[in-house]
């Protein structure tokens, strides 16, 4: 781990959070990912040799804890309380972000929006019996397909067809998907257009969106570039800076 050399906290905490995927993997903890696959998920392109460092070395750092599998084959990841709490600069990054970057084409993967409503899905709403929902996202370089089994409360995402019968077929927009599940458009604004469309029974239809909750981030109201470069013109001119959010100031 390369340091600044510097005694200054914000150095040195900087050393350990800003290396690469490390605040992924620090989010996907604290989601409840416990296995090795279940963290290397939830973080495309991140590969199994660097996740691997990655973990020893947050583990060296008393930021990760673990501990072999009561059947053996590898173990159970989790955060310790100093762990816990540098969760707490990943919402604070987050918040940042939400408020003040846009989401650009590059960022419109659709699988990481699925991954992440998977884990924030209302179990308390989900039905008893087993669903499989198929999901085909448009609007990528090639179509994408996954399958989201639901069952007893447990979910898993499949890349290829799990050999089930689906309940309910869901076709969307990626950008439409991703940007519902940011908070930037609504369930009804998405279905309404037909960026977002699902096939099947009613009932099923109707319970889907009830399930869902969105990012953690999604009640934060984005600042508009427009809105961002006044900003800054008055920080510049020395003026007070009032409704900075949302389209022309408001």
């Amino acid at each position: 781990m390369r340091t600044y050399g510097q005694y200054c906290p914000i150095a040195r905490g900087a050393e350990i959070f800003a290396e690469r995927w490390t605040p992924l993997i620090i989010r996907n903890l604290h989601l409840g990912c416990g296995s090795f696959s279940e963290i290397l998920e939830g973080a495309p392109g991140l590969s199994r040799t660097l996740l691997s460092q990655r973990l020893k070395q947050l583990e060296r750092l008393g930021i990760v804890r673990s501990a072999p599998k009561p059947d053996g084959r590898g173990s159970h990841y989790e955060l310790t309380p100093a762990g816990h709490d540098l969760f707490k600069v990943c919402v604070s990054l987050g918040e940042w972000g939400a408020t003040w970057l846009e989401i650009a084409p590059e960022h419109l993967d659709p699988f990481v929006a699925l991954w992440s409503m998977c884990n924030m899905l209302h179990r308390d709403r989900l039905p008893d019996r087993r669903i499989v929902i198929r999901f085909d996202f448009t609007g990528r370089r090639r179509p994408e397909r996954y399958w989201l089994l639901i069952e007893r409360g447990d979910t898993e995402i499949c890349k290829t067809y799990p050999g089930i019968d689906e309940d309910l077929y869901i076709t969307a927009e990626a950008e439409a998907f991703v940007k519902w599940h940011a908070g930037r458009q609504t369930w009804a604004e998405a279905t309404r257009d037909r960026h977002i469309q699902l096939h099947g029974p009613s009932w099923l239809v109707r319970a889907f969106p009830t399930w869902n909750a969105r990012s953690a981030f999604a009640h934060i109201e984005p600042v508009s570039r427009a809105a961002a470069n006044s900003a800054a013109r008055h920080l510049r001119d020395g003026r007070p800076v009032s409704g900075a959010r949302g389209q022309d100031g408001n």
